[in-house]
């Protein structure tokens, strides 16, 4: 692979993260939040960057002292900032959250994350990234739908791979079939995925097998699938399920859950990108998300690649 300027390009929400302050069952019982960077693909940029790679993203936030202040986090992880688009309308998106130890609770404002729009991404900087990743958030509002619908044809013909966090909420995308289109469309194109459990479970509207869950998502056209399951671990699913990897995690004290399946998919990434195997990857991964449990909030110290393959 020729070695690109960007190891990765993230496209998609960047809004404030309001954790609640104590560990909860849910929003209802949280009394107070404590404000972070928040956004999945900002997160995976910053974590990858923090693993010493280039990384870039393309977003949109208000023109508020919330999305200044955003930008400003997510440049301190190292993250190229220059194509975040400030809105002139619409303020920068939030989301409240539960503190939890599983999947939290969260409640979307969604406003300037979804004002991204096709020329926001130009056929240069795709160009000079190895990484196109995107998750749900943008592909289930438009205009940025069909912003990164049209970037991810376009990425895929430069040479890019392709990369989804496929973290699908009915409170982010309530039109299920849609999703289903949508999803579809842009695994036509190949792509490596990570989804959860839970992700599956709303994605079908029901609790699902998870070996129907690779037998679908490979025939859409997914490459890799990274299925990861909380504290029962993770799966990854690659050669069209013909071969699976399962990890079991180590145990951890979990402080906070918000932004694990980002890191955990970053350390997947990080080691792919390196042409380790799939085992390594994986391993990669689960070690990247036990870091995130042990903090509340983004990570925030560099750590070396190394450390990673240390298995």
């Amino acid at each position: 692979m020729i070695k690109k300027e960007y190891a990765l390009l993230a496209v998609g929400e960047l809004l404030g993260d309001f954790i609640g302050t104590e560990i909860t069952e849910n929003i209802f019982s949280t009394s107070k939040f404590e404000r972070f960077q928040g956004g999945s693909p900002a997160n995976l940029a910053s974590n990858m960057s923090r693993l010493g790679y280039k990384t870039a993203i393309v977003s949109c936030v208000g023109n508020d002292g919330l999305g200044e202040y955003l930008v400003q986090k997510v440049n301190e992880a190292g993250v190229d900032t220059s194509n975040v688009i400030v809105h002139s309308t619409e303020p920068t998106s939030i989301v409240l959250v539960s503190r939890t130890t599983g999947t939290p609770d969260f409640i979307p404002y969604r406003t300037a994350d979804k004002m991204i729009e096709k020329f926001h991404i130009s056929d240069t900087l795709l160009e000079n990234c190895s990484i196109f990743h995107t998750t749900c958030w943008p592909l289930s509002k438009q205009p940025a739908q069909s912003a990164v619908l049209d970037a991810a044809k376009r990425a895929r013909a430069l040479g890019c791979i392709l990369s989804a966090d496929l973290n699908y909420a009915v409170r982010v995308w309530p039109e299920r079939y849609v999703a289903h289109a949508v999803i579809k469309e842009f695994l036509s194109y190949g792509a490596l995925i990570k989804l959860s459990e839970d992700d599956a479970n709303r994605f079908y509207g029901e609790e699902v097998d998870r070996e129907r869950v690779f037998a679908d998502f490979h025939e859409w056209g997914a490459e890799v699938i990274c299925y990861t399951m909380g504290e029962k671990g993770s799966v990854v699913s690659y050669d069209r399920g013909a071969n699976q990897i399962y990890d079991q995690p180590q145990a951890v004290n979990v402080v906070d859950a918000t932004g694990a399946g980002d890191s955990f998919w970053s350390g997947f990434l990080a080691a792919y990108l390196e042409k380790q195997p799939m085992e390594v990857c994986a391993k990669a991964g689960a070690l990247m998300a036990k870091f995130k449990l042990t903090v509340v909030g983004p990570i925030k110290v560099d750590i070396p690649l190394s450390k990673l393959f240390e298995i």
